[in-house]
């Protein structure tokens, strides 16, 4: 049956990601690094483009939200949530812009910005990435297999081991559900 099948290949990359040792060194290390953002006051913003972009905005909100319990909001966001400013910036300058110049605005030394893309190549992520790394904004790249050309502009490579982008997205749900739920535990220990 197909449906199986389709449920199998999504087990099967969430089982090669559990094998990794160094996919999951780096994801505690990014969660060190939220912690540690948030500690000083920083934020840490979101950006991706289509389903990456659903997925941006719903781990920004996990965090500034809540995840597993109350308790007090973490500045997150995610870039893309204001339509006035995306399409003004879009139609003044071009869409490769909307996420750097925003960055450049409001980014400050010790944020983060967590870029999804599942090829690793849209062109607004990969400005994004620059205009953070030129600001001092730590960078972590959710990407598919190859890292695309966001993997030299990332301080933390989350590669999912896979070039289908349906399970790709799936992995970087699951991952940034993992960051969410070991962030928020480490902030408001229960």
């Amino acid at each position: 049956m197909r449906i199986s099948q389709i449920i199998q290949e999504s087990i099967q990359v969430k089982e090669q990601i559990l094998q990794d040792a160094r996919l999951l060194s780096t994801i505690e290390e990014v969660v060190t690094l939220c912690v540690h953002s948030f500690q000083r006051g920083n934020k840490v913003l979101f950006c991706g483009n289509g389903g990456s972009a659903a997925d941006a905005q719903h781990l920004a909100a996990e965090l500034s939200g809540r995840f597993y319990y109350d308790r007090p909001p973490l500045p997150a966001e995610a870039l893309h949530v204001n339509t006035s400013y995306l399409t003004a910036v879009a139609n003044d300058y071009s869409f490769d812009e909307v996420f750097a110049r925003i960055l450049k605005g409001t980014g400050r030394t010790g944020d983060v910005l967590i870029a999804l893309s599942t090829s690793g190549n849209s062109r607004n992520v990969i400005q994004a990435l620059q205009a953070a790394r030129e600001n001092g904004i730590a960078t972590v790249g959710l990407t598919g297999e190859s890292g695309g050309l966001m993997k030299p502009l990332c301080d933390y490579l989350i590669n999912v081991p896979s070039g289908d982008t349906p399970r790709i997205q799936e992995a970087h749900i699951l991952i940034g559900h993992i960051v969410c739920q070991l962030v928020e535990s480490a902030l408001f220990p229960r």
